[in-house]
């Protein structure tokens, strides 16, 4: 049987009188990686949003390895093992690629009180996370972010996520604007992320994307969970996308 990680039960969200999210549930298992599709305005974002800690819930409970938990801010989400990769890779431009891959982590040498970071720990790391998300080409730790490709940046937000033992790593659209190749890069930062014992939420527009990484695929439509057990192994993308879009609906009428 697999082992559940994530559950979320009867999740409810409003923004004033509007209800975003209708009693959804979510369940995620060790292992999986689970894509999320919907239309813009599904409910998508929000959702994850709240699994994030980002906004607040309005009613509904999530269990984190079968234990009851509050999320009320990003940190209760990565003190139980979520990082969440937006997009734009929540990274700092400015800064090198081992200051942020550490970012609000980093290790100290000498006595705490003076507060000094191990630079040569983070490049050490570095160097062996990039090796281990695929970036063969020599690239120094010391590298500003803010000069990296669209892919190579979400290498960096991903490897953070992995080398910090993430249980659960939460990807919002991250091959939107990238090239073929480091679109291919990302895809298969996931497959490694889910063959070292991670466990994924995917989520994006190109279906067929989704398609080449997930396990299983959950639709939303309108605030809720039209489709949540989607095998990619036996059901075309056509088929997912008129679930999308409800045309299985009018279909039945």
């Amino acid at each position: 049987m697999p082992e559940e990680l994530i559950r979320m039960d009867n999740i409810n969200k409003f923004y004033g009188s509007v209800h975003a999210l209708r009693d959804v549930n979510l369940k995620v298992d060790r292992h999986e990686v689970v894509g999320l599709l919907g239309d813009n305005g599904a409910g998508k974002s929000t959702l994850i949003k709240v699994l994030s800690g980002a906004v607040p819930v309005t009613s509904g409970d999530i269990f984190i390895k079968g234990k009851r938990v509050e999320m009320k801010t990003t940190n209760d989400a990565i003190a139980n093992g979520i990082e969440t990769i937006y997009q734009d890779s929540a990274l700092v431009p400015q800064l090198s690629i081992a200051r942020n891959l550490f970012l609000g982590r980093e290790p100290l040498k000498g006595p705490a009180f003076l507060n000094r970071m191990d630079h040569e720990a983070m490049n050490v790391v570095a160097r062996q996370l990039l090796r281990r998300v695929g970036i063969t080409k020599e690239i120094p730790p010391t590298t500003p972010i803010g000069s990296l490709s669209g892919g190579e940046r979400q290498a960096v937000a991903i490897a953070r996520a992995m080398h910090f033992d993430s249980d659960l790593i939460i990807l919002d659209e991250p091959t939107n604007n990238l090239g073929v190749a480091e679109t291919r890069g990302v895809l298969n930062f996931v497959r490694e992320a889910r063959d070292t014992g991670h466990s994924c939420i995917f989520i994006a527009h190109n279906i067929h994307h989704v398609f080449q990484v997930v396990s299983r695929i959950m639709v939303m439509r309108r605030g809720r969970v039209v489709a949540d057990n989607i095998d990619p192994k036996t059901t075309t993308i056509e088929e997912v996308e008129r679930i999308i879009t409800g045309e299985e609906l009018m279909e039945a009428v």
